[in-house]
């Protein structure tokens, strides 16, 4: 999950103009689309360092059930991977300011709790090494619920998680809405995703049923598989909806075939991360529902235009994908 390549972040001014109106266009292929379109008829994403991010007030009930370590310096620590994967969590124009819909999240929960946001951009592993360490209070960083993370981590959620798969407009794949359909493609995919763990099981499902098996590739850096896709070492790849809609829409190579929940069976729903039983669960959960109910959470994924990825309540470690099966 490193940086997105210049050119792929730089498509501003006309790209990026006509892209997030035709989001709500392009995720239609699956139950959770994106449908809202952002304040204004969406003219251009703004991509500077200077966000004029939307704010909220201080819940002094809410701020006074923080552990009092954090209460008393006063700072809310938050990691996020900051590493090129729009419109979740990149860089501005300055190539420093870390900026998306993950940022502004933490910025609000920060704000509803009293606190200044530190915000430390690191890698998808150092995420849950650093939140685990208490070197971070939490992270936030499109981060699934599983039963496995839930014995070291604690969740409070504020977004449904929705994966696409992402084709070459001139390729082969027209449709990804069922195991079945990957039998025989080579999809690609982050190693230690829930995308991944979806995407093992379906494999699974079609070996046992006697299809062809799907050869799973690992990426972490966009650039790489979207060089895979385009020259068609790859049929598909499997990731977060956001992101591909955002390329689809400003790279003109590729489509979404199909979209689906991060569970597929299963519920699955994105979460702020806190080291389990450090008491600050409760209060991000409390200040998210809080959000909600002022309408700052609401204005926030309408800006992204993820409106459709709202939950009703945030929970506190609410169910999560099944473990993975023992070999």
């Amino acid at each position: 999950m490193s940086r997105i390549p210049r050119p792929l972040r730089h498509l501003r001014l006309v790209a990026v103009a006509l892209a997030l109106p035709l989001l709500a266009t392009i995720a239609c292929a699956g139950p959770d689309p994106d449908q809202a379109a952002p304040p204004g008829g969406g003219a251009t994403v703004n991509t500077s360092p200077d966000q004029n991010r939307v704010r909220a007030q201080k819940d002094d009930a809410i701020a006074a059930t923080l552990p009092q370590a954090i209460r008393e310096r006063g700072t809310l620590v938050v990691g996020t991977t900051g590493n090129g994967t729009p419109p979740l969590s990149f860089t501005a124009d300055d190539d420093r300011t870390i900026i998306g819909v993950e940022p502004d999240i933490a910025q609000l929960v920060a704000d509803k709790l009293g606190l200044r946001l530190e915000l430390q951009p690191t890698s998808w592993e150092n995420l849950f090494l650093a939140t685990e360490s208490g070197q971070y209070d939490a992270g936030f960083s499109n981060v699934t619920v599983t039963e496995e993370r839930k014995d070291k981590y604690d969740f409070a959620t504020y977004r449904t998680d929705t994966i696409a798969f992402e084709a070459r407009t001139d390729g082969p794949v027209e449709k990804i809405a069922e195991p079945k359909d990957v039998a025989g493609l080579t999809i690609g995919v982050g190693a230690g995703t829930n995308q991944e763990q979806l995407l093992v099981r379906w494999d699974e499902q079609n070996r046992a049923a006697g299809l062809a098996p799907t050869t799973i590739q690992y990426y972490q850096n966009p650039g790489d598989f979207y060089l895979a896709l385009d020259s068609g070492r790859l049929d598909a790849y499997l990731g977060p909806n956001p992101t591909s809609a955002y390329h689809v829409a400003t790279g003109g190579t590729t489509k979404i075939v199909g979209t689906l929940n991060g569970g597929g069976d299963v519920q699955a729903d994105i979460a702020a991360m806190t080291k389990k039983g450090n008491g600050l669960v409760q209060p991000l959960a409390a200040a998210l529902n809080a959000l909600r109910e002022g309408g700052e959470y609401q204005q926030v994924l309408q800006r992204w235009n993820l409106s459709a990825e709202a939950v009703p309540t945030s929970q506190v470690n609410p169910q999560g994908l099944p473990r993975k099966a023992a070999s």
